[in-house]
């Protein structure tokens, strides 16, 4: 089902004044045990905070080794530790900011990464949308003045839903 057409379950808006509240938003939705299996979409403008993001979420959820932009690669997959009672998981980071060819999505095995268990998190999704399921979490971050972003969390399943209850 196409994004346009899902329906929205519950609507959170955020404002961070700087990064460093960014990474407490990150750490706050790390927190959610449910987050390990999300599907969770990226937008904004270049230069957002997307990237940074999810570095943060990353982070939060012990991923120790060098964060990537996966914006040449596509997509950068990282181990999560076990923790809080939680097994070992994986976290796949896609950026479609150059993703131009339908081709590539079975090229790549993107689909095979989507299928597997574990956090997606998604950058320009709007380059795939018709390859992508309909996430569990948007995040849509918009630039303010100077470090503060405007974040509206969008949750459009119930496993998107119980991460902003």
């Amino acid at each position: 089902m196409p994004l346009a057409h899902a329906q929205i379950l519950s609507v959170r808006t955020q404002y961070w004044r700087d990064e460093a509240e960014c990474a407490a938003g990150a750490a706050a939705l790390a927190a959610r045990p449910a987050l390990r299996n999300a599907c969770i979409e990226l937008e904004g403008p270049l230069g957002a905070g997307k990237t940074t993001f999810a570095r943060h979420l990353l982070r939060a959820l012990g991923v120790t080794e060098r964060i990537k932009s996966p914006s040449y690669a596509v997509v950068e997959q990282y181990l999560l530790p076990a923790r809080d009672g939680q097994p070992e998981g994986a976290a796949a980071h896609f950026d479609f900011y150059r993703f131009d060819d339908a081709r590539e999505w079975e090229d790549a095995g993107l689909r095979d990464l989507y299928a597997a268990p574990g956090l997606k998190l998604a950058e320009w999704p709007d380059k795939a949308r018709a390859r992508l399921p309909v996430p569990d979490l948007r995040v849509v971050i918009a630039p303010g003045e100077g470090d503060s972003r405007r974040v509206t969390l969008q949750a459009l399943t119930p496993l998107g839903a119980e991460l902003l209850a």
